[in-house]
């Protein structure tokens, strides 16, 4: 594993450096299939990431948000070279490198790195989490009238019955911010927030900030209260107390 996160961290440094040389400048920006935006940031800083994975990990299959899946192994690495592509594009700072790898279907280790921030969360299973040389670790909270919530893309939730419990979280949380994509996370790793709440996500954008969250010692799921995995599409992380509180309370609207 330390293996695995070193050669993680050195992608996540030469992807910062693509996104960094791209960042602010005039960017040609194209439309995917899925409707989301692309840039040559997002796919020269996936080259750069894959290059040095597939160099100390050639056995190693890697699934990429640019380049999609290659190889078939029980490790599987996941990236999202530029995590939050169009506040990457507006020139906001709230975007990142995530680099993540999984072993036999479990999230083991990942590296969330900010340059425009200059800001690195990397965390392995069992050795805690860290954000640039500090130790992080979540607030532990158990009443919703005490705790900062974040609030991700929240599209899906405004259909069906969780759109309630989502004002209903407004309405009683001590305060609510929307920052959007890997800064919440962050935050609730170090104990500057104390959920993050989201909806139409993918695994690649959440499997570094799983184990992050996780080795900070929270609990991250989806709304439902399943693991994170390859099907993922929502986010509920907190502290474990307040996690729960909150996993209940969603299910006892939405039935």
């Amino acid at each position: 594993m330390q293996q695995a996160l070193s050669v993680a961290r050195d992608a996540a440094r030469a992807a910062d450096r693509v996104a960094m040389h791209y960042f602010r400048g005039r960017l040609e920006v194209e439309t995917k299939a899925d409707e989301s935006p692309v840039t040559i940031a997002d796919r020269e800083a996936e080259s750069a990431i894959r290059d040095i994975i597939g160099r100390h990990f050639p056995d190693h299959a890697i699934d990429g948000e640019e380049f999609g899946r290659a190889g078939s192994s029980r490790c599987l690495w996941l990236i999202d070279p530029i995590d939050g592509t169009r506040s990457f594009i507006r020139g906001l700072p709230f975007w990142s490198v995530q680099i993540a790898l999984m072993v036999d279907d479990e999230l083991v280790m990942g590296v969330s790195s900010a340059p425009a921030f200059a800001e690195t969360a990397w965390a392995v299973s069992g050795g805690g989490a860290w954000i640039n040389d500090r130790r992080a670790r979540v607030r532990p909270v158990n009443e919703l009238s005490r705790a900062d919530i974040s609030f991700g893309n929240l599209r899906s939730l405004a259909g069906d019955a969780r759109w309630a419990w989502a004002g209903q979280i407004v309405a009683e949380a001590a305060r609510c911010r929307g920052y959007g994509d890997f800064y919440g996370y962050h935050r609730l790793a170090e104990g500057a927030q104390d959920a993050v709440i989201e909806s139409d996500v993918n695994i690649l954008d959440i499997a570094a900030l799983a184990v992050i969250v996780r080795e900070a010692g929270g609990v991250l799921t989806d709304l439902e209260g399943r693991p994170p995995g390859l099907d993922t599409r929502s986010v509920l992380a907190a502290s474990p107390e307040l996690h729960q509180q909150l996993l209940s309370s969603c299910h006892a609207i939405s039935g």
